[in-house]
């Protein structure tokens, strides 16, 4: 499905880009850095993970999966995710401000650090879930419906160039590695997993799949 295969190559860059971020704002607290750069991360984030990358998953695949899959719309993964794309949007309205400012006040350090620490991390588990978890299982339930195939679209200008200024981004700071944040594959990756959604078998499965389940264990 191109449209999963282009999500997930997003991802990819996406992924990158809020190390660079982080690489950025330790650069900034110690002194250094151009803090012109802040709205070019701003713009990346605003123009490219959001109404590029965010906007095809809810009108596009949210959309389908709830449509013409018979999925729910109003909880679950759907919800879940749609809130966290909501939730990482206030985090980028508190950190718009800072990137570019002199942080000469030690309550803009401290928050600047915590913004982009818990933006990183929360966007990072939120990829980790839709790569492992939404998109094969949103994949799967869309061929039941026949539904082999959904429309991307190219970038806009102010989106290629968001990318564009991005790509120069990860050259002048490198991808900062955060060996504490907790990533992995299935539900429990995900952010929202036991807060605003229980999971794909509780919040997906049919009445089929969960005796399939309770056979192949009887087995």
């Amino acid at each position: 499905m191109k449209l999963l295969d282009d999500l997930r190559a997003e991802h990819d860059l996406i992924e990158q880009v809020l190390g660079s971020l982080r690489t950025f704002v330790k650069v900034r607290l110690e002194g250094g850095g151009d803090p012109a750069d802040g709205a070019r991360f701003m713009a990346f984030f605003r123009r490219y993970a959001g109404d590029f990358h965010h906007h095809k998953e809810e009108e596009v695949l949210f959309k389908a999966l709830a449509e013409r899959a018979e999925l729910p719309a109003h909880r679950g993964p759907i919800a879940a995710l749609t809130g966290e794309h909501r939730r990482m949007a206030g985090l980028l309205d508190g950190l718009e401000g800072l990137l570019g400012s002199d942080l000469a006040a030690e309550e803009d350090r401290c928050q600047v650090e915590a913004l982009a620490v818990d933006y990183s991390r929360s966007l990072w588990r939120h990829i980790d879930a839709e790569n492992s978890v939404l998109y094969p299982q949103g994949e799967e339930r869309l061929r039941r419906f026949h539904v082999r195939d959904l429309p991307s679209r190219p970038m806009t200008g102010a989106e290629a160039a968001a990318r564009e200024g991005a790509l120069a981004l990860l050259a002048t700071y490198p991808p900062l590695h955060d060996a504490e944040v907790h990533r992995g594959d299935g539900c429990v990756a995900c952010p929202s997993f036991g807060v605003t959604c229980e999971g794909l078998e509780y919040e997906w499965w049919t009445e089929l799949e969960w005796e399939e389940a309770e056979e192949r264990r009887d087995d």
